[in-house]
This record gives C-alpha cells, structure tokens and sequence, in this order.
C-alpha cells in the first residue's frame, strides 16, 4: 500500500500552529476581547496594544498596555503597563510599569513606580519603593530599600540588605550585608567590616560618643555629646563618613567628612563641618587611641557659637555682625573600642 505523508505533515504543523502561533500584532480591549481573541495566551507577538489588559505567549518587539502585561514566557524589546508587567521566564529590554515589573529573570533596564522583583538581573533596577533580586550585575536604585544576595551596587533612600557587594552600597540610614567594602550610610552592619564605640574631644571641648559602623574601607559616624565650654547650646551631634586609607596590623591612617551642630533647642544655630586627619593606634585587639588635625568650616548666629573659635584662617561677618563664617585649623582625639 502507498501511503503518501502529505496529509500527516499538514497534520502536525496544524497541530504545532495551534500550540504556539507567531502574530505579528495583537490590538484590543482586554483578554479575550482582542484581535487574537481566545488564541492570545498561545501567540507570539511583536506589536502588542491592549487598553487594559493583554496576555500573550511571548512579545518580540512593542507592548503596551493601560493596565497589565500578562506574557507567560520570554518578552524582548518594550514594555510598559499602567500598573504591571509580568514576564514568566526572560524578559531583555526595557520595561516600565506604573507600579510593579516581575519577571524570572531581566537584562536590561526596569522602571517602576513601586517595585522590581527578578531572580536574576543583568542591567538597571529602579523603583520608587523597593527593587528584590537574588544576584544583580549592575545597580538597583530605589527610594526606599533594595534587597539582593550578590549585587554589583545599591543606591538606595533609606537601606540596602545583600550578601556580597563589589561595588558601592548608598544608603540615607542602613547598610546591611556579610561582605562590602564600600559602605556609604549613617550605619552600616557588614558581617566582615567591624563597628566602634568611641569617646572624642576637640579643640572647643566638644565631647562625643560616636558610632562608627563600616566595611573594610569606608564607614559612618553618629555622635551625641556636649560641649562643655558653652553654657547655653551645649547638645551636640555628629554624622559622617570614614575611610580607612592605610592599614597595618597596629596602625591605620583615617580619614573623615563630618558635620557637627551645637543646639540648646531655642534659638540660633552652629554648624562645623570637618575633614580629619587621624593616625591610629591599636594597644590591643579591641582597644584603639586616635588623634590629629581638623580643617573646620563653621557658621554660626549664636553669641557662643562665635566664641568658640579664637582664631580664623578666614571669617567673613553680616552686615549687623550677628553671623559670621569661618575657616580654622584644630584637632580632635579619642579612644575607641573595637568589635
């Protein structure tokens, strides 16, 4: 008998057409209520235009939508959603949403008004609240906290929380991770960098307890104190940045950024910022003695504020004398315990 194969080849592309088509356009209102109709989960696109919602297979090209994107598997080129876009496998490109991008894995650029979430991103991260990774090779920004396990970097308003960092972490607050070098945040909380408790004093007997929390070169200061020359703004506090720019097995050299304000919670204000200069030396495991010279800028409006500093290397007064600006040279030093 001589069967001829033409009927069963059309047969299975049939059948394989039906499974996954190839469109060059989907346009409509919402699933199914579009010009690939029921079809639409089972379609590949690369023009995609639904007033609400649309659902696909995968989109090759441009997708937009007033509310959702639904792409069950790959998408590359365009996205953007009033609210979200939801990618099931690899989304490459760019996506923007109004509020959330979730995908499998991204490369490229995201862009939300709330949220990223992706196990793994290679490229741009950038969300008004919160971007969530497992590892990212390249930023996260956000404006309020970004969270991975291997990054490159983190930029973030309020905290970052990683595992490994190799670049930079920026927070507003909190820094948290098991290895960062780069720390820049108030607190940082890195498993191998180290944190201190320190008692200081400068030249106008501002004496402080500080918090200093960082990775292997850079960390942040906090400090509460007072100062016990004035009478009146006596409430101090401090913030800052360090960095440690030489180490030895007993000795370092930092150097640190800081602001400074004196308050008596009334009226008038004073306020130094500081670059030091400080030599380090450890006399044990835990303990540390540090000292060295500051260069100060200082403003005040305060009759003690203008006190404080005898001699300027250049001041400039208002016109009525009541506030004046000035440079000095002084010093501070201090004892901190390490652990």
């Amino acid at each position: 008998m001589n069967i001829k194969p033409y009927p069963l080849i059309i047969l299975l592309t049939t059948l394989l057409t039906t499974t996954l088509s190839a469109q060059t356009k989907n346009i409509g209102l919402i699933y199914p209520l579009s010009s690939n109709g029921k079809h639409a989960p089972l379609d590949s696109n690369t023009f995609s235009l639904n007033l609400i919602a649309g659902v696909s297979a995968a989109e090759d090209g441009f997708t937009i939508a007033g509310v959702t994107n639904l792409i069950h598997h790959t998408s590359k080129g365009v996205q953007i959603a009033g609210f979200s876009n939801h990618i099931g496998q690899k989304a490459t490109g760019l996506r923007i949403a109004g509020f959330m991008n979730l995908s499998e894995e991204s490369k490229g650029t995201s862009v939300a008004g709330f949220l990223n979430k992706s196990t793994n991103m290679e490229g741009l991260q950038v969300a008004g609240f919160g971007n969530f990774a497992h590892d990212v090779k390249n930023i996260q920004i956000a404006g309020f906290m970004n969270k991975a396990k291997n990054t490159s970097s983190q930029i973030a308003g309020f905290m970052n929380i990683a595992k490994k960092v190799k670049g930079v972490q920026i927070a507003a607050f909190l820094n948290i991770a098991d290895s960062s070098d780069y720390p820049i945040g108030f607190i940082n909380i890195i498993k191998n960098g180290e944190k201190s408790l320190a008692i200081t004093t400068d030249d106008n007997l501002t004496t402080l307890l500080t918090f200093r929390s960082g990775g292997r070169i850079l960390y942040g200061i906090l400090g509460i104190g007072y100062n016990l020359k004035n009478k009146k703004e006596i409430y101090a506090a401090e913030a800052g940045l360090g960095a440690h720019v030489y180490t030895s097995q007993a000795f370092r050299l930092n150097l640190e950024l800081s602001g400074l304000t004196l308050k008596d919670f009334k009226a008038g204000e004073y306020f130094k910022s500081s670059i030091k200069i400080l030599p380090a030396f450890k006399i044990s495991p835990h303990l540390e003695i540090f000292g060295g010279p500051t260069f100060n800028y200082v403003n005040t409006n305060t009759e003690e504020g203008r006190n404080l500093t005898e001699k300027f290397i250049s001041k400039w007064e208002s016109k009525n004398g009541n506030k004046i600006q000035g440079i000095y040279a002084g010093y501070t030093a201090g004892v901190q315990y390490i652990f």
